[in-house]
């Protein structure tokens, strides 16, 4: 399951990665609907839904190393707003990435993707690890 963050959820967003992800694409809204999601209630919420896959650009708050959690991954996409449309391709490419190919690999990750390289730190490991976009 692919989660979306509120400020991304846009529809033409989702049904892109729908096209290729074989699992559902929510937004986090559809997790907890009819009610205001703050941030800090997120982790709790995915941990309720396990092996979720949390994307959002909202670096600020969910590039922590107190958010790794078994239950779920965090994808931190380090893009300005403007560039959102690029979010399914970016993912597409990350998930490609043996690190990331399957859920199994990505839980407990907490992961911050720009277009130069990938950093992510996981649950048992706190060091952050720096993987190079393949040519």
């Amino acid at each position: 399951m692919i989660v979306f963050d509120e400020n991304i959820h846009q529809e033409s967003l989702m049904k892109d990665v729908a096209r290729w992800y074989r699992g559902k694409v929510l937004s986090i809204r559809d997790l907890r609907p009819g009610t205001f999601i703050k941030d800090e209630d997120i982790p709790h919420l995915l941990q309720r839904h396990k092996k979720a896959t949390f994307v959002t650009i909202n670096v600020i708050d969910f590039w922590r190393p107190t958010l790794a959690h078994a239950h779920y991954s965090i994808v931190c996409l380090s893009i300005p707003n403007d560039q959102v449309g690029e979010i399914p391709q970016l993912l597409r490419r990350l998930f490609r990435l043996p690190q990331f190919q399957t859920k199994g690999a990505r839980m407990g990750k907490v992961v911050l993707v720009s277009k130069q390289r990938i950093q992510y730190y996981e649950v048992n490991r706190r060091s952050i690890q720096t993987v190079r976009w393949p040519d």
